[in-house]
């Protein structure tokens, strides 16, 4: 329902990826990122930077995965230093993804394995750490809200939740989520749940909060057995709260309570 054509994607990587070098060239690199508190400007600069550096890696090795061979680029001493290597490692993810096709196969930390797994999360990426940028100097504007709906979805799809793993199971909740996109016309359902098993390979026992993105029930309102919630807002409202990069304000909740506690677990850890 919410996703974005593959030149779209790009292109807003390109756009985002634009504006968060532009508010940061000028920001002081000592100032603090309000949603990363551990991180000041020069850090976050340097996370975008990396991380477009990984992924452009992984595109240029595709269908294989890392394995450590690849040298890692030091990190520049100065903000000039950064902001030159951002500007490298940015035009190789996007002249990578540029000639790239969507549909073959490539190694991605999900479940989905392709290189247009990898033109969606960056694009995503991009987005929500020039909102970062923005508000680290103090100069935020406003998200996309096609971008943002799909965000919201991204969230929910793979971010904070996804099928489980061969070695493990969801144990569902007793009520679905409504998350209700009030600008765009999207409602996307979510069922709260456990994540249960034990990891294989380095014997990790999993047992926390999860979420399953659904199709719509056939009730209509998800509240065919008396339980079920709704969370509304628009769609920059919603993708930017998941985040944890804005409070509450403008986003309604009502309903179950048991089931907006589990979707609040789910959702509760920051993601960088």
């Amino acid at each position: 329902m919410t996703r974005l054509a593959f030149p779209d994607y790009l292109s807003h990587l390109r756009g985002e990826s634009a504006r968060f070098r532009e508010v940061l060239s000028g920001c002081d690199p000592t100032a603090r990122v309000p949603a990363c508190p551990d991180w000041d400007a020069g850090d976050l600069l340097w996370h975008l930077a990396h991380v477009q550096w990984f992924w452009a890696t992984t595109m240029r090795r595709r269908p294989a995965g890392p394995d450590g061979t690849d040298a890692v680029p030091d990190r520049p001493t100065s903000h000039t230093g950064l902001l030159a290597a951002f500007d490298e490692f940015s035009a190789m993810l996007a002249g990578e993804l540029q000639t790239a096709d969507p549909a073959e196969q490539a190694w991605s930390w999900a479940a989905e394995q392709s290189v247009g797994f990898t033109f969606r999360r960056q694009a995503h990426e991009a987005l929500i750490h020039r909102l970062d940028a923005e508000q680290t100097a103090g100069q935020v504007t406003g998200l996309d809200a096609a971008l943002a709906a799909d965000g919201v979805a991204e969230l929910l799809e793979v971010m904070y939740g996804g099928p489980p793993a061969p070695w493990a199971r969801f144990e569902p909740g007793s009520g679905l989520v409504r998350v209700v996109l009030s600008d765009v016309g999207v409602d996307l359902w979510a069922q709260p749940g456990l994540f249960l098993g034990t990891d294989p390979e380095s014997g990790t026992v999993h047992d926390g909060p999860h979420l399953l993105l659904l199709d719509a029930p056939e009730d209509g309102d998800g509240h065919g057995d008396g339980h079920g919630a709704r969370i509304s807002g628009t769609a920059a409202d919603l993708d930017a709260w998941l985040w944890k990069r804005r409070d509450g304000a403008g986003i309604t909740r009502t309903g179950d309570e048991a089931a907006l506690t589990a979707f609040d677990a789910a959702v509760g850890f920051p993601i960088d």
